[in-house]
């Protein structure tokens, strides 16, 4: 019979004995980046610069991660609890208010 703790995900940690672990690391269960907070090892930051943007609302579509969050038709701040910061939506910026930061 196949080991139940396989199919979840969140119960295969670093001290997981070999035998939890899913062959080749496939995922089988659900999660990702709602459960798990991907955004730790960021090493730059994304920041707004609230009084150039334009709410033209073209960043949200590029982040990989879905870490701008719109809501009502508008752009809320970052989720950095997720962003990886890879800087797609200050490339994607035609009013640069989007800028990176180290750290943060």
């Amino acid at each position: 019979m196949a080991n139940t703790k396989r199919l979840d995900i969140s119960k295969i940690t670093e001290k997981s004995p070999y035998q939890d672990i899913t062959p080749g690391n496939s995922v089988y269960g659900g999660g990702g980046a709602v459960t798990f907070n991907t955004g730790e090892w960021r090493t730059m930051t994304p920041v707004i610069d609230w009084d150039k943007y334009k709410q033209c609302l073209l960043c949200a579509p590029m982040c990989p991660d879905s870490s701008i969050p719109v809501k009502d038709g508008k752009r809320l701040d970052f989720d950095l609890d997720h962003c990886k910061g890879c800087g797609i939506c200050a490339g994607s910026c035609s009013f640069g208010a989007i800028t990176m930061k180290e750290g943060l």
